[in-house]
């Protein structure tokens, strides 16, 4: 009994020399649970912000701070911790322009209980997110994995890429739209986005010689002008995206732009989107290791190891899913373009003349070396070996 009391004495007096409080943000659209650890003690409080109330959360943690200050009479500091989610990173940088460390955590690298019916509600979550930061905080790196915030700057430009994805599925999905309409009237081969569209469209008959009831081309007009404003808004996204990643400029005596898009769109295969899709969603970051690089694309391998039983789970998919799929899409592209490559080599030999699943697991682990490439090449001025570049 004499030695159990005297380690929670050492735990005690240990933690009240720690001169850090610690909170936990349970960040919701109606409200905000925030669990806080002050110095000394091995309690934990729950308070309750109005969601999105960022001078709330600042008097409350300075409230805090300032009752742990008088109690101790040195300088607190507080260091606090989040899950990265629908609030962004507002929040992070508000944080850190008034001085309080803040940390944005990948919700899905913290360990759960694996119970089958667990316990969850915003007070539970609160706590495991806080106990996460201690243990972060003492320095146990591998008990989560923190999200690197990027710049406002970083975030902005970014925009360009996601938007023209959303562009790109709106057409699809209005695109559709019209050639459903029309098979149900029994005509094919009608094509929405040619500039005649308008023209065509009044030339059509059914499948049984009718013209097109009134009602339907009503729709179908309609449909047709939502596709040229999303086709006017694309090519303005597009022009934009073309800006950032231009090559040559019009004065003469202007240096070309080095940035990371810039640089991959001199390769052959790699085209303006994949350029700048690559550098806005993974190359402006600051990795330390081809094995970071991977890890932020998703496409590192997930074994599954017990005693005598081993299995491949494939790739861990927790990454960055844009990135992830079109580095699959440029892996294909890098075959045609850049066959004597020493990537497509690799490619080659290993597969042979195997199609089907064979080819779809390689194409990825071909995805994961040539991210990697294209990070040492961007970082480093290593051109993947055998690449060619575009004619000037």
């Amino acid at each position: 009994m004499q030695s159990v009391t005297s380690a929670t004495a050492v735990a005690t007096t240990a933690r009240a020399n720690d001169i850090t409080l610690y909170a936990s943000l349970e960040l919701s659209k109606s409200k905000w649970v925030v669990t806080i650890n002050n110095p000394g003690s091995e309690k934990f409080s729950k308070h309750v912000v109005e969601g999105g109330d960022g001078a709330g959360l600042l008097e409350l943690l300075s409230r805090s701070m300032a009752k742990a200050e008088q109690r101790y009479g040195v300088q607190v500091k507080a260091i606090v911790i989040q899950e990265a989610g629908l609030d962004g990173f507002w929040i992070h940088r508000l944080l850190l322009a008034n001085g309080i460390e803040s940390h944005v955590v990948d919700a899905a690298s913290i360990a759960v209980n694996r119970r089958h019916r667990r316990a969850k509600t915003d007070a539970i979550d609160g706590e495991t997110l806080l106990r996460t930061l201690m243990a972060w905080a003492r320095g146990e790196r591998r008990v989560c994995s923190m999200v690197r915030a990027p710049s406002p700057e970083d975030e902005d430009r970014r925009r360009l890429t996601r938007e023209r994805g959303t562009l790109l599925k709106e057409r699809i999905q209005h695109t559709n739209r019209v050639k459903g309409l029309l098979m149900g009237q029994g005509i094919r081969g009608y094509n929405p986005l040619r500039r005649d569209r308008f023209e065509r469209l009044e030339a059509l008959r059914t499948g049984d010689g009718r013209e097109l009831p009134p009602m339907l081309k009503a729709e179908i007009r309609r449909e047709l002008d939502r596709i040229a404003v999303v086709t006017t808004q694309l090519a303005a996204v597009e022009r934009a995206r073309d800006a950032l990643i231009r090559t040559e400029t019009e004065e003469p005596n202007t240096p070309e732009p080095n940035t990371p898009a810039a640089l991959l769109f001199k390769l052959r295969g790699i085209g303006p989107e994949f350029a700048s899709l690559l550098w806005l969603e993974s190359l402006f970051r600051g990795f330390g290791n081809r094995r970071q690089v991977a890890a932020y694309g998703g496409l590192t391998p997930s074994p599954w190891q017990s005693g005598g039983i081993e299995r491949d789970q494939g790739i861990s998919k927790s990454g960055n899913r844009r990135l992830r799929k079109t580095m699959i899409e440029l892996a294909w592209s890098w075959l045609r373009h850049q066959p004597d490559s020493a990537l497509s080599r690799w490619f080659h030999a290993r597969v042979g003349a195997a199609k089907g699943r064979v080819r779809r697991i390689a194409i990825v682990a071909l995805a994961r070396k040539l991210l990697v490439a294209l990070w040492r090449y961007v970082t480093q001025g290593v051109v993947p070996e055998g690449a060619v570049f575009k004619a000037a």
